[in-house]
């Protein structure tokens, strides 16, 4: 959260802000009325407009040097500030920003009165840590404000200083600029930002708090304290503190619900969203938000029902600017998590072209496969236009998936071949030719696959955890299994999949103590059946048969099909 996005949304903060739009629109007009009365009289001549349309046409055909030489020497010569704002807009854009400051100067001389000159001109002065050629403007920008746009005002510097390479100087000069004001609400919540920007968290809290003593309702002031708390359950606790004595505080409540689906606290998050709801029931951001959680839960019914909700809402009001790709690629997902296929293609096919569509029609091919109509599977991907090597690349690994899923392996391993010869450094279609090549038994292919990723993505921990575990499944060179997992772990320290693995290899090694403590840290980050596996077996190998029986069966009942669980079972004799 920015000091911005906060002020934006305070009750607090929209009052002044209201206050102060209507006096940036007063001050603006004030401003160009002066600024065209101060313009120069120049006339346009023939040779004077041929020379800007050939300096326009220069730029379009990227030759912005001819174009700012000409633009910002016109201006000199002319004293007109437009030109020389249009040289800045040159400059800017070629991305050359030493041209665009002078380009500025030449602007700010030509307009002193220039609010947008002026803003551009501390823009620059700051970004280069000038910042006592800064203070004095500021310093007059502050006093001459009316007491009503101040508070904003203040916000703004603030905003402003925190672009400064050289925080603690910004600081600095932030606390001498806001002296002088130290009575107001809005310069403890900008030095609060302005300390927590430069890591002093202790000054940071001080002056949320005193923010939060001046204003004990204030939206601003408490969002402004659970931003700068480094903890943050204390930061959650700040919010749930401040919601029991202000229930009515919309913005906090919504920043209460995101913060706890930061935390994984999904249920308490979504409790929070309903809250929310009840008081607009059409809001779109929160029936989204409610149905991502339902869906995060397993709730799919729920999911849909706010997810269709979103999309009809959305309808109703075609001026709404949001896109609904992700709400129907998830209730397609959901669709298909029920066996529904008909019904994953009815909300793939109302995905439109742009963002999106092209994921959209991968998972239209994969759904088409899936019943069977492979022809019709392989024509949706032959119709898709693929650009650059990341998308036909995503072609071809849905096209070999499709035909894994079909059984089809050998038409699948041919794909990812004619791919590899296309691509042959691309680390996706290696490692899914090396998992197929597994699965066929083709193990030296395998892992010729696995390690030509590691030689040319030596940080690709999938590569180092998939030999690994092949290795440890197997049984055989059980210690470079465990050197090429740790080193996966070591590149990714929190991910299950890892952890199950180096639990696995260690139960290999017969080191039952350490490989129950790692495959129960991996379960509580992800209950997956695999996991779940190889957990059982551990512990039915310790002798604690009821344990290991009882966490297969819940296993079974979320993935009944899961083949290492099958397996587990078959080579145990176990019979749930």
């Amino acid at each position: 959260m920015t000091t911005g996005e906060a002020s934006s949304t305070s009750p607090d903060a929209g009052k002044s802000s209201a206050s102060a739009e209507t006096a940036s629109k007063t001050g603006s007009a004030q401003n160009a009325e002066a600024n065209e009365a101060s313009l120069p009289e120049v006339e346009l001549t023939s040779e004077m407009l041929y020379r800007l349309l050939t300096a326009e046409i220069a730029f379009q055909r990227g030759n912005w040097q001819m174009a700012y030489v000409t633009m910002l020497s016109t201006a000199q010569q002319t004293r007109d500030p437009r030109l020389a704002h249009r040289a800045a807009e040159i400059a800017l854009t070629a991305k050359q920003p030493e041209e665009a400051f002078n380009a500025v100067k030449v602007w700010r001389a030509l307009a002193p009165n220039s609010e947008e000159a002026t803003q551009y001109y501390l823009s620059f002065v700051v970004l280069g840590d000038n910042l006592e050629e800064a203070k004095p403007i500021i310093e007059e920008r502050l006093r001459e404000a009316a007491p009503a746009t101040r508070g904003v005002l203040i916000f703004q510097v603030q905003r402003l200083l925190a672009r400064a390479k050289d925080k603690d100087a910004a600081f600095s000069l932030l606390e001498q600029l806001l002296a002088p004001y130290s009575s107001m609400h809005e310069t403890h919540l900008a030095l609060a930002q302005g300390a927590f920007a430069k890591g002093d968290l202790q000054r940071a809290r001080d002056e949320a708090q005193t923010a939060l003593k001046d204003k004990p309702d204030s939206e601003l002031a408490a969002l402004t304290m659970a931003q700068v708390l480094p903890d943050k359950n204390d930061a959650l606790r700040s919010l749930a503190d401040f919601l029991a004595r202000n229930p009515k505080a919309r913005d906090v409540r919504m920043a209460y619900a995101r913060m706890l689906v930061d935390q994984n606290q999904y249920e308490q998050a979504r409790k929070t969203f309903e809250v929310l709801l009840k008081d607009q029931p059409k809001e779109p951001t929160l029936l989204y938000a409610l149905g991502v959680l339902a869906a995060q839960m397993n709730d799919y019914q729920a999911a849909e029902n706010y997810l269709t909700s979103y999309l009809n809402v959305l309808a109703a009001n075609q001026d709404e600017e949001r896109d609904p790709t992700q709400a129907l690629l998830l209730l397609a997902q959901i669709a298909e998590e029920r066996k529904d296929l008909d019904g994953a293609l009815k909300w793939l096919s109302q995905v439109e072209p742009g963002e999106g569509y092209f994921g959209a029609q991968l998972k239209r091919a994969q759904i088409i496969g899936k019943r069977g109509d492979m022809a019709g599977a392989r024509k949706v991907l032959t119709d898709l236009h693929a650009s650059g090597e990341r998308e036909e690349t995503q072609v071809i690994l849905t096209e070999g998936q499709i035909l894994r899923d079909a059984n089809r392996m050998p038409e699948a391993m041919n794909v990812l071949k004619a791919g590899l010869k296309r691509f042959p450094k691309n680390t996706e279609l290696l490692y899914d030719y090396a998992m197929m090549a597994e699965k066929s038994n083709q193990l030296d292919a395998m892992e010729s696959s696995l390690r030509k990723i590691i030689e040319i993505a030596p940080n690709n921990q999938h590569a180092y955890n998939a030999l690994g575990y092949s290795l440890a499944e197997r049984n055989v060179r059980l210690q470079e299994a465990y050197t090429l997992i740790e080193k996966a772990l070591s590149l990714a320290p929190e991910d299950p999949f890892i952890m199950d693995s180096m639990g696995w290899v260690q139960y290999r090694m017969g080191r039952l103590n350490e490989a129950e403590s790692l495959l129960r840290r991996a379960y509580e980050l992800r209950p997956d059946a695999e996991i779940a596996a190889h957990l059982g077996e551990v512990l039915w190998i310790k002798g604690q048969k009821d344990a290991a029986q009882k966490l297969w069966r819940a296993a079974q009942t979320k993935d009944p099909q899961n083949d290492t669980l099958k397996s587990t079972l078959a080579r145990l004799n176990v019979n749930l």
